[in-house]
């Protein structure tokens, strides 16, 4: 029997328990072997048809538990054991479930998504049975969505300058600007004056230009408003109008309210923004699998 995601957390944790780093594919061999399961239970496939079910459960008992700060993942497609992780295994805990996991802030921040966490804990069952299919698919998506998000971030916080660079410029033009990734390229990049990291055309014909100014900042560093200050007097420099600022950290409140005071048109993108664009616009990340939810065609039956 193909045990559930949960069930393989803690048996996923001890096999990854020497320090070392492991290939996830070897992990989810081993624990098919842990679990003895049959060739035919390896192979069965999601509804989708995309991904063997048991491979889909040690991603997500493994994204779970990273999530907990549990284990890490220092490069792709591998993994590694945390201190946390070490100290937990300590603790000889019977199982590792998602109960045991809300222990951790970064689990607990991992969960919630519109309502406060520990609602979330205790509610939980009554909205599963309270809530309509469509209601939970979306709810669902909202959870798969944040941590892909939150994934996206991480990787772009750790990209060299040029990488970043040209992220920042697919993205843009995917966005509809800048016309082409040629052009757009030739435009940011280049080291600009006071301030400024380069200009894009705000439409294909280029009848106005917007200047960009983009920092690959830790999320601890938050761009205040002397940062927006400085980029605003940068534009009236260059008698411009409109201008984005982006960064993978965040703004504080100040910034904020600053720029909503001011003539200028600034836009600001914080991490948390730059991730949905880019998940929005398809930038760095790939469909894994696609659902469509139908419903009768009245027309076709010839009702009112």
């Amino acid at each position: 029997m193909i045990p559930d995601y949960q069930s393989i957390m803690l048996p996923l944790l001890q096999l990854i328990s020497d320090n070392q780093k492991h290939k996830f594919r070897d992990i989810v061999e081993n624990l098919a072997v842990h679990f003895k399961l049959s060739e035919d239970e390896r192979k069965e496939l999601l509804p989708s048809g995309q991904q063997p079910i048991f491979d889909n459960r040690v991603g997500w008992a493994k994204t779970y538990l990273k999530k907990a700060g549990l284990l890490d993942t220092p490069m792709r497609a591998t993994i590694v054991i945390t201190q946390r992780g070490l100290d937990v295994l300590k603790q000889n805990p019977r199982e590792i479930n998602v109960r045991f996991l809300r222990q951790f802030p970064e689990f607990v921040e991992f969960q919630s998504t519109k309502r406060d966490a520990l609602e979330e804990v205790q509610q939980h069952t009554e909205e599963i049975i309270a809530q309509t299919p469509e209601e939970n698919l979306e709810n669902a998506y909202q959870r798969i969505r944040k941590s892909l998000a939150q994934d996206l971030l991480n990787k772009v916080i750790g990209l060299p300058p040029a990488f970043f660079e040209r992220l920042v410029v697919e993205l843009l033009v995917k966005m509809g600007y800048g016309g082409s990734i040629k052009d757009a390229g030739k435009a940011i990049g280049k080291s600009g004056d006071e301030g400024i990291d380069g200009t894009i055309k705000e439409d294909k014909l280029g009848l106005d230009i917007i200047y960009i100014q983009a920092k690959r900042w830790q999320p601890g560093n938050v761009v205040g408003r002397p940062e927006i200050q400085k980029f605003v007097g940068a534009l009236a420099g260059q008698g411009a109008k409109k201008g984005v600022f982006i960064t993978t950290s965040s703004f504080t409140k100040e910034a904020i309210d600053y720029v909503q005071r001011i003539n200028t048109k600034i836009v600001l993108i914080d991490g948390e923004y730059l991730a949905d664009l880019m998940i929005d616009y398809d930038v760095g990340v790939t469909k894994s699998a696609v659902y469509e939810i139908k419903k009768i065609d009245s027309d076709y039956f010839g009702e009112d």
